[in-house]
């Protein structure tokens, strides 16, 4: 029962880090990155839908990406969608079969933005695997009757590291991001 708990708990605590590096991915760097572009949600006949479900995404030079719309009556959907999305700032073309997105030089203050912007996700990401940790909690005080309260210690130790390894890896992401960032 309690190996259970903390299993559930870890896979659940791993997603989330996983799905923290993702979101870092959706910053944008230097150079135009297919990642960045992902999960733009466009609005595909009434149902918003991920860019990357609806064009092929190419790097066509370092600043400059290729979107190809699988469907040519969505092309303007996308267009909007991209110009619509903050802290992206691309400057866009389409030449009515491809866009061309085109990435304008980081500026310091614009690198300082966009790191402020990761720690927010990181933050959001650390508080999700808190909000992990507080239910596994929850689920290991519940089966003190059954377990034991030695037990039951025991694993709020471990599910301690678990959390602590799990905050361990967000803030390595983020450090790593933020010196991506930073760097000219």
């Amino acid at each position: 029962m309690i190996t259970d708990v903390l299993s559930d708990t870890t896979q659940r605590m791993t997603k989330a880090v996983e799905s923290a590096k993702e979101d870092f991915a959706t910053v944008r760097t230097g150079r135009a990155n297919p990642q960045m572009f992902q999960k733009i949600l466009v609005d595909y006949y009434g149902t918003p839908t991920p860019l990357g479900q609806l064009a092929s995404l190419q790097n066509q030079e370092a600043r400059t990406l290729l979107i190809t719309p699988y469907d040519k009556s969505a092309l303007r959907d996308i267009e909007n969608a991209i110009r619509d999305t903050p802290n992206l700032g691309a400057n866009l073309g389409n030449d009515g079969i491809v866009i061309r997105a085109s990435l304008p030089e980081l500026t310091n203050d614009r690198r300082k933005e966009y790191v402020k912007i990761v720690k927010t996700k990181g933050e959001d990401a650390k508080v999700s695997v808190r909000n992990l940790r507080r239910k596994a909690k929850d689920d290991l005080d519940a089966l003190k009757s059954e377990v034991g309260d030695d037990d039951v210690a025991r694993a709020e130790k471990e599910l301690e590291q678990i959390t602590k390894t799990h905050i361990d890896q967000i803030d390595d992401a983020l450090k790593r991001k933020e010196a991506e960032l930073l760097a000219i």
